[in-house]
């Protein structure tokens, strides 16, 4: 069983959004498998203030501002292969800013919902070593995290899922 843990240092008020952060769980559960990992992995997902992303960034970034979401690979795990065991180990943590993300949800005219669920497969796709720093690389992630998302929303309930 995949050991997935969610901590809320955000003071986020999750009841006015309509949001369960827990939910995140559930999507990073179907991520997972869906990526050929194997279900046995630990991942760590932290939700975080403004204040507290706006200083990791600059600390492992060295970017000021805060951002929407930073991944910090563990195992160094990558997709597995089909006909193969899948790889285990500690896939490692994703930390979003619910902040931000409301922000840019409100820009995107979707729901947070629908904004965490792109954060949090984006987030686990740079755990499992997919970057966008090129062109090519950028195309590939986001073709990859496009899917996931699809295939995401067609198994829970077509509205827009479950994080």
């Amino acid at each position: 069983m995949t050991n997935i843990e969610v901590t809320d240092k955000s003071g986020f008020d999750w009841n006015s959004a309509g949001v369960n952060p827990g939910e995140l769980i559930r999507l990073t559960a179907f991520l997972l498998p869906a990526m050929q990992v194997s279900t046995e992995c630990e991942v760590s997902i932290s939700l975080v203030t403004k204040v507290d992303m706006e200083k990791l960034h600059m600390r492992w970034m060295g970017e000021s501002g805060a951002t929407d979401v930073l991944s910090f690979p563990m195992d160094d795990l990558r997709p597995g292969v089909a006909g193969e065991p899948p790889p285990v180990g500690i896939l490692g943590d994703v930390i979003l800013c619910p902040e931000v993300a409301q922000a840019q949800a409100t820009e995107a005219g979707h729901s947070l919902d629908v904004e965490l669920q792109i954060l949090m497969t984006h987030g686990v796709l740079h755990l499992l070593g997919y970057d966008h720093a090129t062109p090519d690389e950028h195309a590939q992630m986001f073709d990859i995290q496009n899917d996931l998302l699809l295939r995401w929303r067609a198994t829970f309930d077509g509205s827009g899922g479950g994080a």
